[in-house]
Order: C-alpha cells, then structure tokens, then sequence
C-alpha cells in the first residue's frame, strides 16, 4: 500500500468527506435490509416501518435470541420426546426468510412451560418451568453439538405453598449473576387458593421463596433455589425481564392479580375486574420489594392500594410508603410476556434505548373484549419512561373484538434483536417469527408515522380502554341468545332450564353445559340420540341438530345457557363455532 500524507487542506478535507459519509451512514438503515413482505405479515407497523415473516410456524414459540451472524433460536413451550424444544434458523440468501430450520436441545423436560432463551457469555442459556441449562456456541455451527448443562433446577423443595406461575424468564448482568423469578404460588396468599372473600395470610409466608428473584452465578452448574439470593420480593409474577445495559440494572412487567370481581362482587364491578390491577413496570434493584400480595396498582386513578384480602376498600393505602412504586401501569391483564431494551442504530432515533413490551393478551376480561395481543414501546430517558406508552405492531390477532383467547390467530411472545438492529417477534399459537426493519432514512421519521396506530389505541377493542356498557359483550350476545332459546329450546328444556325431568333434561349446573366447550358446540351442530346421564337422571331421546342456525345465533345460543340458569360459565364466541363447524363438515 502507497503511503499518503495530506497537508492541512487536504485533511481538512477528508474529515469533512468522512463527516458527511458518516453522517450519511446514520441516517440510513443499511442497503441490505431484505424487502417486508406487501402485508407486512399482518402487522400494522408505524410509517416506515416494514416487516417480513421468517419462519411461518415452528411450534408455541416463546422467548428467542439472535447470534451476531443473524442466526435466530427460539425457544419452544415444550420439547419433543427427545428432549428437543429450541428451533434454531438461518437465513442464507439473505430474502429474509429461514431457508434452514433446525430443532436441537437434548434435555429433560422438567414441568413444561419453558420460555427463557438468551445468548450469554459464549453459551445458549434456556429454560423449562423448573431448571435452566446452557449449551456452548460452537461460532462455527447453526446447531451446537456439545450436551446441554444444568445451571438451575427448580428442585420445588421450597414450594409447601404450592407452585402456579413458575414461568422462568432469564436476565443477566455484566458481572456473571443470572436473575430468575419464582412467581408466586397462588394469586393473593390466601390460606386456600382463589377462595372467594378469603383474608390473606399476614405476614405472608409465601414470601420466603415465591413472589420474587432470585440472582445465581450464572457459571455455576448444578444449582437450587437456595444457593441463590433473594434479590427482589413482591413481584407476583415475571415473564417479561431484561437487563438495561445502559443503566447497568434489571426491568420487569409483572403480571397484576386476577378475578377483582369474582372473589370479591361487593366490592369490585364486572367491568373494573376486566381493566384492573395494572400490569406494573419496575425498575429492579437489590432490596426492592414491589408490595405483592399486600398491594396492587390503579393505573386509571394512578395509586397504589391494598388488596381486598388485606382490608382494602379501594381508597385505603395504608403502608404504602414502604414500597417501590411503579415506573408505569399498564392496563389490567395485558399479560406482558417478553421486555426489551432498544440498542440498535437501525430503528429511528426515537427508538434508542427505550423499551418494547410484548403483551401476550388476555383471558380473564369477559364480559369485555379480551385485551393486549400487540407490542408496545415506552420510550426513556434518564432510564424512566420519558412518555406515555405506545403501540408499536397491532394485528397479532387477525381480528378486531377477541372473546375467547382462543379466537386470536397469534399472540405476540417474545422480542429480540439482530446484529443490523432489526427487531425479531415470536407468536404462542402457532411459532411465527418476524422481522421489523426500518429501510429509509431515518431523519424522514416524523411523529406523524404514528398517527395510525395511536388511532388504533384509540379505537380498537384489544386495546382502548372498554366503555362499561357499550363494550359488555354479553349484553348484545345475551339478547340474540335469549331469543334463540325460547324459539328453539325453551319448549323442551323449559323457560327456567330446568327440563321436565323425564324426557328432557336440566341445563343447570351439569357438565355438559358448563364443560368442554367443544363437546357442547357438536352436540348444537349434529344434535344428539341414544342414552344419557344428567346429574344422575337417564335420558333417552332425540335431540335434532341445530346447525341450520348461523355461527352467531349458536354462539349466542349457546352463551346463554352457559350463563343463565346458575351456570356462570365462559362466553361462546362465534369463531370457535365455525372453527368447530369446519371440522365436521
């Protein structure tokens, strides 16, 4: 190579030319973004913004990670007969889509329900519902090859309490510690789980070992609970967890408490059980204690109040000074499943270092709309939030009113980043993956590119805030379904539900009313003929199908009974009727 030497001209030129290159180079995403797919893979994205779809459907995908060479592991909720639950994925022609997927893992599946998939000092670390393991990275292989380590196990030598959100998302600081929670083992340290107008325990015991994270040497194999340190107390329960590098500290969105309204209908509305308690955003130091079960957080009134089960009146807040409170609420059963710190340079500049929120959806809001299914952004700065939360991608579900989980065709799980500072998002039904890129210029981006989707959190049910009467779902479905019943039902089964008792048979309070959803649907659909048990009754008629009436009329039929006649059983959308229907025809 020729030596060069420029005179003080000449280099002030080259700085110049440099600077602006530079800056040209900023404000660009990069030329090798691929193209996002026309529909952006159903998302609805802010202006700019593209997406293309990875991977159509590895399996119920949770948390994931990238590689610095774009590689894509996901972990899945359960493995296979081998031990295999990470689906690994790779990119070759760059188009953006997964042209070699791989399943790998070879350990044992110890509770199920795994979720934690991160990349750490060398090492793939995942988890089940009851241990983490690490496999190393072999930077010459998609798969590695090596066997999988124990670091934790979950050995439930602790859990006299019992064990119910035991999810283990994985965090890890720039010192070698590993933070996994151990949610708490009921909803509100009751004596007896969920017991309706049931005190809770005081002190709570559950304290000791749930409700909390626990920080581990994250080189250390073969681990309990008890070899690590209760780092934070009163957090009922994580999914969503990430290690700010900025602020050199660990964040998370716990899961509110359930069922205001079931355990306690004196005090709380059918509609405040729906949008409370908040889904509350903590920054996480040593010593926190975040006030479960003894508090939850009103993001509609913006206070901190006592449970019910600890005297609570919704405006007594007494002792709530000795807790931490949150850096924000989120709406009530959002279900925040994945937390992410924005540290690319590809997104707009506005996206640098704040943080997305995948909101898994909910499944307790009836009579309303079930609620989340999007990722949101909450932008930082001075590491709190520095606005009011967004939505950042909406259309998971593929429809607008969600009755039933079970309607939604995705719901968003976890996030990741890749080397280029594209996002990547995995979906629970199905395993979807995307990628969110940014390909213009950034300094194009205005706050006009959000102007649909904040219309979307104005408007769309899976998001704004229900109106209490205008939104109660089983106000309109009710209605269609009384009236289907007394022309269809009402002459056998009488106007109260009770039957006559010889030939035609209770609807209240049986099994095959209150149960399996699927099992009463067919029975609308194809009718039903020979003998029968009801509550201890035999029956022997000819029940004609139905399925000359429409999705709706059954849906609404059907949810009638199922919450009429003292049954006060779950709503019947009309997308699992057809759901059904197709599978008989």
């Amino acid at each position: 190579m020729k030596n060069i030497s420029f005179n003080k001209s000449n280099r002030l030129g080259y700085y110049l030319m440099m600077l602006v290159l530079f800056t040209l180079a900023a404000c660009q995403s990069g030329v090798e973004l691929p193209k996002g797919d026309a529909d952006n893979g159903g998302l609805t994205l802010p202006g700019g913004f593209e997406a293309v779809v990875v991977a159509d459907s590895v399996g119920r995908a949770r948390h994931l990670t990238v590689r610095d060479n774009g590689d894509i592991y996901v972990k899945l909720r359960v493995a296979n007969e081998e031990g295999q639950g990470i689906v690994a994925l790779r990119d070759t022609d760059n188009d953006g889509k997964a042209d070699i997927v791989k399943v790998f893992g070879g350990y044992t599946e110890n509770g199920g329900y795994g979720t934690g998939m991160e990349i750490y000092n060398g090492y793939y670390y995942f988890s089940t519902a009851g241990d983490v393991f690490r496999m190393k990275i072999d930077p010459e292989k998609l798969v590695p090859e090596g066997e999988a380590e124990l670091i934790l196990r979950d050995d439930y030598k602790n859990a006299e309490h019992g064990f119910e959100h035991i999810a283990k998302p994985l965090a890890f600081d720039n010192e070698g510690n590993m933070y996994v929670p151990f949610g708490s083992p009921g909803d509100v340290c009751q004596e007896f789980n969920r017991r309706p107008g049931m005190a809770g325990m005081f002190p709570c015991p559950q304290l000791e070992w749930h409700g909390g994270i626990w920080r581990f040497d994250a080189n250390k194999l073969n681990q309990t609970q008890k070899d690590g340190y209760r780092y934070a107390t009163g957090i009922r329960s994580v999914v969503a967890m990430d290690w700010n590098d900025k602020e050199n500290s660990l964040y998370v969105v716990q899961h509110g408490r359930d069922n205001l309204y079931r355990t306690w209908p004196d005090l709380y509305s059918r509609w405040e059980s729906a949008v409370l308690p908040s889904e509350e955003f903590f920054k996480v130091e040593d010593g926190t204690n975040g006030g479960w079960p003894y508090f939850y957080y009103d993001h509609i009134r913006g206070k901190k109040l006592l449970n019910p089960e600890y005297g609570g009146d919704k405006e007594l807040a007494t002792g709530v000074d000795s807790i931490a409170m949150p850096l924000m609420g989120f709406p009530g059963h959002y279900a925040p499943n994945d937390l992410f710190f924005y540290t690319g340079d590809q997104f707009p500049e506005r996206y640098k270092d704040g943080a997305f929120v995948a909101f898994h959806g909910s499944t307790i809001r009836g009579p309303y709309p079930q609620a989340g299914y999007f990722v949101g952004f909450v932008p930082f700065e001075g590491g709190k939030p520095s606005g009011p939360w967004e939505v950042f991608a909406d259309g998971f579900a593929q429809l607008d009113t969600i009755v039933n989980t079970g309607d939604a065709a995705a719901r968003p799980m976890g996030i990741s980043m890749g080397p280029d500072g594209s996002l990547y998002i995995t979906e629970s039904v199905k395993g979807k993956i995307w990628r969110v890129m940014y390909p213009g210029n950034k300094e194009d981006f205005t706050e006009d590119a959000l102007a649909v989707l904040e219309e979307r959190k104005k408007t769309r049910t899976n998001i704004k805030k229900p109106s209490e009467e205008e939104d109660n779902l089983e106000k309109g479905m009710l209605e269609i379904g009384a009236q289907t019943y007394n022309v269809y039902c009402a002459t056998c089964h009488q106007s109260n539900g009770l039957g006559d008792g010889t030939r035609f048979p209770t609807l209240s309070q049986t099994k095959w009313v209150r149960g399996n959803k699927k099992q009463l649907i067919k029975v609308l659909l194809q009718g039903l003929e020979g003998q029968i048990d009801v509550k201890g009754v035999s029956y022997n008629g000819i029940m004609p199908a139905h399925s000359f009436l429409s999705d709706a009329q059954i849906a609404g039929v059907l949810t009638y009974i199922r919450k009429s006649f003292g049954n006060n059983s779950s709503s019947i959308s009309a997308i699992e009727v057809g759901n059904v229907r197709k599978e008989i025809e």
